[in-house]
Protein backbone atom coordinates (compact mmCIF):
# COMPACT_ATOMS: atom_id res chain seq x y z
CA UNK A 1 0.00 0.00 0.00
CA UNK A 2 1.26 3.46 -0.83
CA UNK A 3 1.81 6.07 1.87
CA UNK A 4 -1.22 8.30 2.41
CA UNK A 5 0.93 11.38 3.00
CA UNK A 6 4.04 12.69 1.32
CA UNK A 7 5.89 15.85 2.26
CA UNK A 8 6.53 16.98 -1.32
CA UNK A 9 2.83 17.58 -1.92
CA UNK A 10 1.87 19.21 1.36
CA UNK A 11 -0.05 22.43 0.71
CA UNK A 12 -1.41 21.28 -2.64
CA UNK A 13 -5.13 20.60 -2.98
CA UNK A 14 -4.58 18.48 -6.09
CA UNK A 15 -1.25 17.17 -7.34
CA UNK A 16 -0.93 14.74 -10.25
CA UNK A 17 2.49 13.30 -11.02
CA UNK A 18 3.08 11.80 -14.49
CA UNK A 19 -0.53 10.62 -14.48
CA UNK A 20 -1.44 8.07 -17.15
CA UNK A 21 -4.84 6.43 -17.54
CA UNK A 22 -5.69 3.79 -20.14
CA UNK A 23 -9.10 2.39 -21.03
CA UNK A 24 -8.90 -1.32 -21.88
CA UNK A 25 -11.44 -2.61 -24.39
CA UNK A 26 -12.36 -6.29 -24.18
CA UNK A 27 -14.45 -8.61 -26.33
CA UNK A 28 -17.34 -10.74 -25.05
CA UNK A 29 -14.90 -13.41 -23.87
CA UNK A 30 -12.83 -10.92 -21.89
CA UNK A 31 -9.89 -10.77 -24.28
CA UNK A 32 -8.18 -7.42 -24.72
CA UNK A 33 -9.19 -5.83 -28.05
CA UNK A 34 -7.37 -2.56 -27.64
CA UNK A 35 -6.07 0.08 -25.26
CA UNK A 36 -6.85 3.81 -25.40
CA UNK A 37 -4.61 6.20 -23.50
CA UNK A 38 -7.06 8.87 -22.31
CA UNK A 39 -4.65 10.73 -19.99
CA UNK A 40 -1.00 10.85 -20.98
CA UNK A 41 1.67 11.99 -18.52
CA UNK A 42 -0.19 14.85 -16.83
CA UNK A 43 1.57 16.92 -14.15
CA UNK A 44 -0.99 19.33 -12.69
CA UNK A 45 -0.96 21.22 -9.42
CA UNK A 46 -3.84 23.09 -7.80
CA UNK A 47 -3.36 25.23 -4.71
CA UNK A 48 -6.00 25.45 -1.98
CA UNK A 49 -8.44 28.30 -2.70
CA UNK A 50 -7.79 28.57 -6.44
CA UNK A 51 -10.42 28.70 -9.18
CA UNK A 52 -9.08 26.43 -11.93
CA UNK A 53 -10.57 25.80 -15.36
CA UNK A 54 -9.77 22.84 -17.60
CA UNK A 55 -10.62 23.19 -21.28
CA UNK A 56 -10.51 20.78 -24.19
CA UNK A 57 -12.59 19.50 -27.08
CA UNK A 58 -14.62 16.29 -26.72
CA UNK A 59 -12.28 13.36 -26.27
CA UNK A 60 -9.37 15.48 -25.04
CA UNK A 61 -9.26 13.64 -21.70
CA UNK A 62 -10.49 16.43 -19.43
CA UNK A 63 -13.39 14.52 -17.86
CA UNK A 64 -11.28 11.39 -17.40
CA UNK A 65 -8.67 13.53 -15.65
CA UNK A 66 -11.34 15.08 -13.41
CA UNK A 67 -12.52 11.66 -12.22
CA UNK A 68 -9.06 11.08 -10.76
CA UNK A 69 -9.44 14.09 -8.47
CA UNK A 70 -11.75 12.25 -6.08
CA UNK A 71 -10.69 8.67 -6.82
CA UNK A 72 -13.52 7.70 -9.14
CA UNK A 73 -10.69 6.45 -11.36
CA UNK A 74 -7.21 5.26 -10.39
CA UNK A 75 -4.01 5.87 -12.37
CA UNK A 76 -2.67 3.27 -14.76
CA UNK A 77 0.70 4.92 -14.13
CA UNK A 78 1.81 7.84 -11.97
CA UNK A 79 0.19 9.18 -8.82
CA UNK A 80 -2.59 11.53 -7.74
CA UNK A 81 -2.69 13.30 -4.37
CA UNK A 82 -5.75 15.05 -2.96
CA UNK A 83 -4.93 17.30 -0.01
CA UNK A 84 -1.74 15.16 0.27
CA UNK A 85 -3.64 11.83 0.37
CA UNK A 86 -2.65 9.31 -2.29
CA UNK A 87 -5.86 8.32 -4.09
CA UNK A 88 -4.73 4.69 -4.21
CA UNK A 89 -4.62 4.50 -0.41
CA UNK A 90 -7.90 2.75 0.39
CA UNK A 91 -7.62 3.71 4.06
CA UNK A 92 -8.25 7.34 3.10
CA UNK A 93 -10.78 6.95 0.29
CA UNK A 94 -13.56 8.45 2.41
CA UNK A 95 -11.33 11.38 3.43
CA UNK A 96 -10.58 12.07 -0.23
CA UNK A 97 -14.21 11.96 -1.34
CA UNK A 98 -15.27 14.16 1.57
CA UNK A 99 -12.62 16.77 0.80
CA UNK A 100 -13.09 16.73 -2.99
CA UNK A 101 -16.76 16.66 -3.98
CA UNK A 102 -17.95 16.10 -7.55
CA UNK A 103 -20.74 17.77 -9.53
CA UNK A 104 -21.66 16.12 -12.84
CA UNK A 105 -23.29 17.23 -16.10
CA UNK A 106 -26.80 15.99 -15.43
CA UNK A 107 -28.24 17.12 -12.06
CA UNK A 108 -31.00 14.50 -12.35
CA UNK A 109 -28.33 11.82 -11.88
CA UNK A 110 -27.23 13.37 -8.59
CA UNK A 111 -30.54 14.35 -6.99
CA UNK A 112 -32.19 11.49 -5.12
CA UNK A 113 -34.44 13.19 -2.52
CA UNK A 114 -38.12 13.99 -3.00
CA UNK A 115 -37.69 17.33 -1.24
CA UNK A 116 -34.78 19.75 -1.75
CA UNK A 117 -33.69 19.93 1.90
CA UNK A 118 -33.75 16.12 2.23
CA UNK A 119 -31.57 15.76 -0.83
CA UNK A 120 -29.01 18.28 0.46
CA UNK A 121 -28.91 16.52 3.84
CA UNK A 122 -28.33 13.07 2.36
CA UNK A 123 -24.54 13.31 2.26
CA UNK A 124 -24.05 14.56 5.83
CA UNK A 125 -26.50 11.93 7.07
CA UNK A 126 -24.40 9.18 5.47
CA UNK A 127 -21.35 10.69 7.14
CA UNK A 128 -22.97 10.12 10.53
CA UNK A 129 -23.33 13.81 11.31
CA UNK A 130 -25.70 14.53 14.25
CA UNK A 131 -29.21 15.55 13.14
CA UNK A 132 -29.02 19.09 14.51
CA UNK A 133 -25.75 19.74 12.67
CA UNK A 134 -27.17 18.22 9.46
CA UNK A 135 -29.92 20.85 9.38
CA UNK A 136 -27.38 23.60 10.10
CA UNK A 137 -25.34 22.38 7.14
CA UNK A 138 -28.43 22.19 4.93
CA UNK A 139 -29.30 25.79 5.84
CA UNK A 140 -25.83 27.14 5.09
CA UNK A 141 -25.47 25.12 1.86
CA UNK A 142 -28.81 26.25 0.43
CA UNK A 143 -28.06 29.87 1.35
CA UNK A 144 -24.63 29.61 -0.31
CA UNK A 145 -26.27 28.77 -3.66
CA UNK A 146 -29.30 31.02 -3.08
CA UNK A 147 -31.78 28.14 -3.01
CA UNK A 148 -32.94 28.42 0.61
CA UNK A 149 -36.44 29.58 -0.35
CA UNK A 150 -36.90 26.34 -2.31
CA UNK A 151 -35.97 24.04 0.56
CA UNK A 152 -39.48 22.50 0.78
CA UNK A 153 -39.90 22.20 -3.00
CA UNK A 154 -39.77 19.03 -5.06
CA UNK A 155 -36.66 18.92 -7.28
CA UNK A 156 -38.96 17.84 -10.12
CA UNK A 157 -40.46 21.33 -10.18
CA UNK A 158 -37.14 23.17 -10.48
CA UNK A 159 -35.42 24.48 -13.60
CA UNK A 160 -32.20 22.88 -14.81
CA UNK A 161 -30.07 25.63 -13.29
CA UNK A 162 -31.88 25.37 -9.97
CA UNK A 163 -31.43 21.58 -9.91
CA UNK A 164 -27.73 21.96 -10.53
CA UNK A 165 -27.47 24.46 -7.67
CA UNK A 166 -29.19 21.91 -5.42
CA UNK A 167 -26.60 19.33 -6.52
CA UNK A 168 -23.85 21.79 -5.59
CA UNK A 169 -25.53 22.44 -2.23
CA UNK A 170 -25.51 18.70 -1.55
CA UNK A 171 -21.75 18.68 -2.04
CA UNK A 172 -21.25 21.86 0.05
CA UNK A 173 -23.15 20.28 2.95
CA UNK A 174 -20.35 17.72 3.27
CA UNK A 175 -17.92 20.62 3.91
CA UNK A 176 -15.43 19.85 1.12
CA UNK A 177 -12.24 21.82 0.57
CA UNK A 178 -12.59 21.36 -3.18
CA UNK A 179 -15.49 20.99 -5.63
CA UNK A 180 -14.84 19.47 -9.05
CA UNK A 181 -17.46 20.49 -11.60
CA UNK A 182 -17.44 18.24 -14.66
CA UNK A 183 -19.21 20.27 -17.37
CA UNK A 184 -21.95 21.29 -14.91
CA UNK A 185 -23.63 23.65 -17.38
CA UNK A 186 -23.54 21.44 -20.50
CA UNK A 187 -27.25 20.61 -20.30
CA UNK A 188 -28.46 24.05 -19.20
CA UNK A 189 -29.84 27.08 -21.00
CA UNK A 190 -27.91 30.39 -20.82
CA UNK A 191 -29.75 31.54 -17.68
CA UNK A 192 -29.06 28.24 -15.96
CA UNK A 193 -25.39 28.42 -16.93
CA UNK A 194 -25.08 31.90 -15.43
CA UNK A 195 -26.74 30.75 -12.18
CA UNK A 196 -24.34 27.86 -11.74
CA UNK A 197 -21.17 29.80 -12.59
CA UNK A 198 -22.24 32.66 -10.32
CA UNK A 199 -22.68 30.14 -7.49
CA UNK A 200 -19.26 28.60 -8.20
CA UNK A 201 -17.54 31.98 -8.12
CA UNK A 202 -19.25 32.92 -4.84
CA UNK A 203 -18.18 29.64 -3.21
CA UNK A 204 -14.61 30.30 -4.27
CA UNK A 205 -14.44 33.99 -3.36
CA UNK A 206 -16.57 34.00 -0.20
CA UNK A 207 -16.15 30.50 1.23
CA UNK A 208 -12.60 29.88 -0.01
CA UNK A 209 -13.53 26.56 -1.59
CA UNK A 210 -11.20 25.38 -4.35
CA UNK A 211 -13.12 25.10 -7.61
CA UNK A 212 -12.03 22.97 -10.57
CA UNK A 213 -14.30 23.67 -13.52
CA UNK A 214 -14.30 21.39 -16.57
CA UNK A 215 -16.07 23.17 -19.41
CA UNK A 216 -16.19 23.94 -23.11
CA UNK A 217 -17.89 27.33 -22.63
CA UNK A 218 -15.11 29.86 -22.94
CA UNK A 219 -16.98 32.70 -21.20
CA UNK A 220 -17.14 30.62 -18.01
CA UNK A 221 -13.38 30.67 -17.44
CA UNK A 222 -12.67 34.40 -17.79
CA UNK A 223 -12.42 34.87 -14.01
CA UNK A 224 -10.39 31.72 -13.31
CA UNK A 225 -7.01 31.97 -11.59
CA UNK A 226 -5.49 29.51 -14.02
CA UNK A 227 -6.52 27.62 -17.14
CA UNK A 228 -5.26 24.25 -18.36
CA UNK A 229 -5.97 23.24 -21.97
CA UNK A 230 -5.95 19.54 -22.87
CA UNK A 231 -5.52 17.74 -26.17
CA UNK A 232 -5.03 14.01 -26.78
CA UNK A 233 -4.79 13.35 -23.06
CA UNK A 234 -2.03 15.87 -22.37
CA UNK A 235 -1.92 19.41 -21.00
CA UNK A 236 -0.79 21.47 -24.00
CA UNK A 237 -1.36 25.00 -22.64
CA UNK A 238 -1.53 26.53 -19.19
CA UNK A 239 -1.68 30.07 -17.90
CA UNK A 240 -4.04 32.83 -16.85
CA UNK A 241 -7.20 33.35 -18.94
CA UNK A 242 -5.58 36.39 -20.54
CA UNK A 243 -2.45 34.43 -21.44
CA UNK A 244 -4.50 31.57 -22.90
CA UNK A 245 -7.00 33.66 -24.85
CA UNK A 246 -4.22 35.81 -26.34
CA UNK A 247 -3.40 32.73 -28.44
CA UNK A 248 -6.51 32.71 -30.62
CA UNK A 249 -4.91 30.89 -33.56
CA UNK A 250 -3.43 28.15 -31.38
CA UNK A 251 -6.81 27.59 -29.72
CA UNK A 252 -8.41 27.30 -33.17
CA UNK A 253 -5.86 24.60 -34.03
CA UNK A 254 -7.02 22.76 -30.92
CA UNK A 255 -10.65 23.08 -32.09
CA UNK A 256 -11.46 25.53 -29.32
CA UNK A 257 -12.93 29.01 -29.43
CA UNK A 258 -12.48 32.10 -27.30
CA UNK A 259 -15.04 34.35 -25.58
CA UNK A 260 -17.07 36.24 -28.19
CA UNK A 261 -15.79 39.64 -27.09
CA UNK A 262 -12.19 38.34 -27.30
CA UNK A 263 -12.81 37.08 -30.83
CA UNK A 264 -14.35 40.42 -31.86
CA UNK A 265 -11.34 42.32 -30.47
CA UNK A 266 -9.00 39.91 -32.27
CA UNK A 267 -10.75 40.49 -35.60
CA UNK A 268 -10.74 44.27 -35.09
CA UNK A 269 -7.03 44.11 -34.33
CA UNK A 270 -6.41 42.16 -37.54
CA UNK A 271 -8.37 44.87 -39.38
CA UNK A 272 -5.93 47.47 -38.09
CA UNK A 273 -7.60 48.75 -34.92
CA UNK A 274 -4.84 49.19 -32.29
CA UNK A 275 -6.30 47.05 -29.50
CA UNK A 276 -4.38 45.13 -26.81
CA UNK A 277 -4.21 41.33 -26.85
CA UNK A 278 -6.74 39.13 -25.09
CA UNK A 279 -9.55 41.49 -24.19
CA UNK A 280 -11.80 39.40 -21.97
CA UNK A 281 -14.88 41.51 -21.20
CA UNK A 282 -17.21 43.91 -22.94
CA UNK A 283 -16.14 46.65 -20.52
CA UNK A 284 -12.48 46.16 -21.47
CA UNK A 285 -13.35 46.37 -25.16
CA UNK A 286 -15.35 49.58 -24.71
CA UNK A 287 -12.53 51.20 -22.74
CA UNK A 288 -9.93 50.12 -25.33
CA UNK A 289 -12.03 51.49 -28.21
CA UNK A 290 -12.39 54.83 -26.43
CA UNK A 291 -8.61 55.12 -26.32
CA UNK A 292 -8.46 54.51 -30.08
CA UNK A 293 -10.41 57.67 -30.87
Amino acid sequence: MKSSKISTVMGKMIDTQKLVFEYIRRDEEGNVEGITRAVDGVDLKVEQGQFIAILGHNGSGKSTLAKHFNALLYPTEGEVYVDSYNTEDDDHLWDIRQEAGMVFQNPDNQIIGQVVEEDVGFGPENMGIPTEEIWERVDEALKAVRMDKYRKASPNHLSGGQKQRVSIAGVIAMHPKCIIMDEPTAMLDPNGRREVIRAARALNQVEGITIILITHYMEEVVDADKVFVMDKGSVVMEGTPREIFAQVDKLKELRLGVPQVTLLAHELRQAGVPLPDAILTRKELVEALKKCR
